[in-house]
């Protein structure tokens, strides 16, 4: 069947392997818009997952983990669920993410002192010691980028992107404001973040 919708993305010829450089056409063969389009939103998802792999590569952390982790040492010691709410992630996923980093010895909880119930996070010297190591966010560099276009240029691109959305029957997912492709096998179950065990 999908063979069948998508002729040349299912052919042998046009199937990469996970590591392989992306296959170039050759510059002779005209590319209707159509298909520039579909290339162009292949070289985005190329773009956050090759930052991706780079960030797991080379500092052991996804993009979420690093979300998380900066959002901790710019506002920390905060309460998971606060943490929650600044990152546009569920608890379940940030509970899963500050148990990673934690077991990474890169945050620690403490007691609050205003309600030994509730927990909060900060990040350790180790976690210092790699966020002054690791690198900017996508989203980071391409906000900066975006931020210097026209307000006008902003909000074409913005309407065109909501409209692909559409047409992909993508615009009900919901999504944060993150250019990551997420954790991988899914978010821990779901707990009262801000509750000592």
């Amino acid at each position: 069947m999908l063979a069948s919708q998508f002729p040349i993305a299912c052919s042998a010829e046009n199937m990469n392997e996970p590591n392989d450089p992306p296959t170039k056409i050759p510059p002779s063969t005209p590319l209707s818009q159509e298909d520039q389009v579909v290339a162009a939103i292949r070289q985005i998802i190329r773009a956050v997952d090759l930052h991706s792999r780079q960030l797991v590569g080379g500092h052991g952390l996804t993009g979420p983990q690093l979300v998380v982790l900066k959002e901790i040492a710019c506002h920390g010691p905060i309460a998971p669920s606060n943490v929650a709410r600044q990152v546009h992630l569920s608890h379940a996923t940030v509970t899963g993410i500050v148990q990673r980093l934690e077991r990474r010895g890169l945050v620690g909880r403490s007691r609050s002192d205003k309600d030994r119930r509730s927990v909060l996070i900060h990040v350790t010297p180790d976690g210092e010691s790699l966020l002054d190591h690791s690198p900017s966010l996508l989203q980071e560099r391409f906000r900066s980028a975006l931020s210097e276009l026209h307000s006008w240029e902003q909000l074409q691109i913005l309407s065109t992107l909501q409209r692909v959305a559409t047409l992909m029957d993508a615009d009900t997912i919901d999504a944060s404001p993150h250019l990551t492709p997420g954790e991988i096998g899914g978010a821990e179950p779901d707990a009262d973040l801000d509750q000592v065990e």
